[in-house]
């Protein structure tokens, strides 16, 4: 069977860093309710994140192959050769 495909962690970790360290200091300074739209943004990624792990822990169970991707396009990328020279 073929790897299962599933987002690399580093991409929720890179936005949850992004939006903790940065997106709310400056939402909290704006007018409105930015903040707190920023906080329910934090926690719905840490809940995908989370049901991401339990899919992981799931397909580990079934001994289903798992491949973590980086971008869409890794797929289609052809692999280069390599010429020994």
């Amino acid at each position: 069977m073929q790897p299962i495909p599933l987002p690399s962690h580093i991409h929720y970790e890179l936005l949850l860093q992004i939006l903790e360290r940065q997106t709310i200091m400056l939402a909290s300074k704006a007018p409105g309710r930015h903040k707190e739209q920023v906080q329910e943004l934090i926690g719905t990624l840490r809940k995908a994140f989370t049901q991401q792990k339990n899919l992981e822990e799931s397909l580990r169970q079934a001994q289903l192959p798992v491949e973590y991707r980086w971008s869409l396009n890794e797929a289609e990328m052809p692999v280069p050769s390599r010429e020994i020279k």
